[in-house]
């Protein structure tokens, strides 16, 4: 039976330069501080490993550490900074992405990079205890309202569950549209492993050029070296070329599929970096909820990123280009729409239990 939650409203007042524990319950302790940037940071921990996020930069998962090892990506970032552009401060290990528009900015499209949220202030941050069907847990929830007269007025509520004895986090978004017309919206997680020299990728999509499409447009910031280009028509025509990861491949500034997956009999789809010793990464989404998925993989010294699934609404190629595909989804006014994640990291027991859920899925 689940207990009843209990919520302690946080302020940034409470974040100094020293770290202050803020909860203990259980095996779970809720710290508080600030990067010497200024960023405030709230780490929750558990038995097995922590996460850092930003209670009022996006609500980012900025870290992610379990079982001894590091979750995120390699970036040209120590930390985050304040009051700067999306690439100005990008490393996170995962960043909501929207809502009123989402990919690379094309030259019709005025919104920046992956919309408003991945660095909105939010306006409420609250640290959650409670206990659900998969045990107790403790939580980063809050909200941020995006207001824009004539154009917009929604509020943006996520909610980040650490669980007891797991190196698995919960993770969902509610927007719910507070105008009197429809809202236009579109949403992309931004979720950013570290690759892992050997890993085997396994996922409950259709490896073939069909339904794992690579992306041979360039974004604008982008410059590609001599090469490049070959190798994306190479993983065009056989896919299944990336699904061992190495550093000799040159995944070098970056390379996107588009990937069509498909869901178990609960309506998750699998996602998961299968590490050479039998742990893994994965990324759990709902088809249902985020129809589109985009792979991202970044190694070239500077960035080492491994986007194993980003699961969205629609491909990254900015506001316009989505409408034209009719990608751009419609919130009727008043109305609520939710999005439910499962990211982290799994045991080798855990993960060859998912890999043999997906070897059932694709058949």
């Amino acid at each position: 039976m689940s207990m009843e939650s209990v919520t302690i409203a946080l302020s940034p007042a409470q974040f100094g330069e020293r770290e202050t524990v803020l909860a203990e319950w259980g095996q779970f302790t809720a710290t508080a501080f600030r990067f010497s940037s200024g960023v405030c940071a709230l780490r929750l921990e558990n038995s097995v490993g922590s996460i850092t996020l930003l209670p009022w930069q996006g609500q980012q998962i900025w870290s992610a550490h379990f079982y001894e090892r590091e979750l995120t990506m390699k970036s040209m970032f120590d930390q985050p900074r304040a009051g700067v552009g999306y690439l100005e401060t990008y490393g996170a290990f995962l960043l909501h992405c929207g809502a009123t528009a989402m990919g690379v900015p094309g030259p019709n499209d005025s919104h920046p990079l992956h919309g408003e949220l991945p660095n909105a202030p939010y306006q409420c941050a609250y640290l959650e205890l409670g206990e659900d069907a998969a045990g107790p847990y403790m939580a980063l929830g809050g909200w941020y309202r995006h207001t824009v007269a004539f154009t917009c007025n929604y509020t943006a509520e996520p909610l980040t569950k650490l669980h007891a004895d797991s190196g698995l986090l919960d993770v969902s978004l509610d927007i719910t549209n507070h105008k009197v017309t429809p809202m236009e919206w579109m949403y992309l997680a931004h979720i950013n492993f570290r690759p892992v020299e050997g890993a085997r990728l396994v996922y409950s999509a259709p490896c073939d050029p069909e339904h794992a499409r690579v992306r041979t447009s360039i974004p604008s910031h982008v410059r590609p070296p001599a090469g490049y280009r070959e190798f994306l028509q190479e993983l065009a025509s056989d896919p299944a070329k990336h699904n061992v990861f190495s550093n000799a491949l040159p995944f070098d500034p970056e390379v996107c599929f588009f990937l069509d997956y498909q869901a178990d009999a609960e309506g998750w789809a699998h996602s998961l970096q299968v590490h050479p010793e039998g742990g893994a990464d994965y990324v759990g989404h709902r088809p249902e909820q985020l129809d589109k998925v985009v792979r991202w993989i970044a190694n070239n010294g500077d960035q080492g990123a491994m986007g194993l699934a980003l699961p969205a609404t629609a491909e990254p190629e900015g506001y316009t280009a989505e409408k034209a595909k009719g990608y751009v989804r419609l919130l009727p006014p008043g109305e609520t729409t939710r999005i439910e994640l499962k990211v982290g990291a799994l045991t080798p027991e855990q993960a060859s239990t998912k890999t043999g859920v997906v070897a059932q899925i694709l058949g």
